[in-house]
């Protein structure tokens, strides 16, 4: 099997268990783990998955700075946006039926998208968002009552 291309910008996400994490991720969100890296103990050092043409990184909290929301007061710096060409409405109750933690329930935006936020077991905070009508920034604008330019 030809490797993918590998995407220009991805996002890599530290657990307490990596191996229950990518499991958990599987399930929830059908992400396909692609890579495993074993350190000599069994322990996961790095592993990847892939959801569409994205690519995530999961590994093990390995030092102070790089540490699961779980060990760190469920304090997040980051979230992750997924993308979905269809049937969000389904991912959300795969989400919830594995055990997300609803953040914020699945509405339309005023920007043409129907999205939620979840977080999974270890608190890392997960958006996934499907274009239900294409918007131009005036539309956005307008709908929203907000300023939408392509730059500063």
């Amino acid at each position: 099997m030809a490797e993918a291309k590998r995407p220009t910008l991805s996002s890599a996400v530290y657990y307490r268990d990596p191996r229950a994490a990518l499991k958990w991720l599987e399930s929830a969100f059908g992400y396909e783990t692609t890579m495993v890296v074993e350190n000599p103990d069994g322990t996961i050092g790095h592993s990847e998955m892939r959801f569409g043409d994205g690519l995530i990184m999961v590994g093990y909290e390995y030092d102070a700075r790089h540490k699961s929301p779980a060990s760190v007061g469920r304090v997040n710096t980051q979230s992750v946006h997924v993308q979905l060409d269809a049937d969000i409405d389904g991912h959300f109750a795969r989400a919830k039926a594995a055990g997300a933690t609803v953040v914020r329930e699945i509405e339309d935006q005023f920007y043409g998208d129907r999205n939620y936020i979840v977080a999974d077991p270890d608190g890392h905070v997960w958006s996934f968002g499907q274009t239900v009508k294409t918007m131009t920034n005036d539309e956005m604008a307008k709908a929203g009552g907000v300023a939408v330019r392509e730059r500063l």
